[in-house]
């Protein structure tokens, strides 16, 4: 305990009457001590105005390696399917091509149109409406409504439903509603057939110019 005092004492006595000594000729401690702060405010401001700013661009890097890693690794394994892609690619044109030869051009509608009817007709229906609707033009193709309603059986109703969907061309049947004729007990079919038919080149640049005309 003795020791102690001394030595805190010793301490103690080193801080006296520093005013007005100059920090050179300071006791050990208390130059210590100086060094010790000077120190630690230099790597403080050196923190504050010079690393932290290098720590962000150092961690900005790392961001930037890994995203170029990542995009390498994503064209190293491209690279590497590469040859199956292409044949996918293929594939897909020739699975196009086959959709578009279903699809007759403005010049073939009225033999589609015939064909349609003549299914009905080969299945012994009766025609009561067969009203062709407005086209309605989308990006490379143009879909045609044509409201049908007939009369017969349920048998040749289904029969004149596969008939249309093995035309060479496409056509759907939709919203179907099946009835019954109050006059002789036959049944009826309403329903909407909708057909595909190509864009001319003079349509297709009408619907650009109608697109470009939208957007401004």
């Amino acid at each position: 305990m003795k020791n102690f005092n001394e030595l805190s004492e010793s301490l103690q006595a080193q801080f006296r009457d520093l005013n007005g000594v100059h920090p050179g000729l300071w006791p050990v401690v208390p130059r210590m001590l100086c060094a010790f702060g000077i120190i630690v405010v230099v790597v403080l401001a050196g923190w504050y105005f010079y690393w932290s700013g290098q720590f962000t661009e150092l961690d900005a890097g790392r961001q930037e390696e890994q995203t170029l890693k990542d995009g390498y690794r994503s064209k190293i394994q491209q690279s590497i399917n590469l040859e199956g892609l292409r044949k996918q690619k293929i594939q897909v044109e020739h699975y196009v091509s086959a959709l578009e030869k279903q699809l007759p051009s403005k010049a073939e509608m009225d033999a589609l149109l015939a064909d349609i009817s003549q299914a009905g007709l080969g299945r012994g229906l009766q025609f009561e409406m067969f009203r062709p609707g407005q086209p309605s033009p989308k990006d490379y193709y143009a879909e045609l409504p044509i409201d049908i309603k007939l009369d017969g059986t349920y048998h040749d109703f289904g029969a004149f439903a596969s008939d249309v969907a093995h035309l060479s061309r496409i056509v759907t049947l939709n919203n179907l509603s099946i009835t019954a004729n109050p006059k002789d007990g036959s049944l009826v079919l309403e329903a909407i057939a909708k057909t595909f038919r190509y864009l001319d080149p003079e349509e297709v640049a009408s619907q650009k110019k109608n697109a470009k005309g939208d957007k401004k």
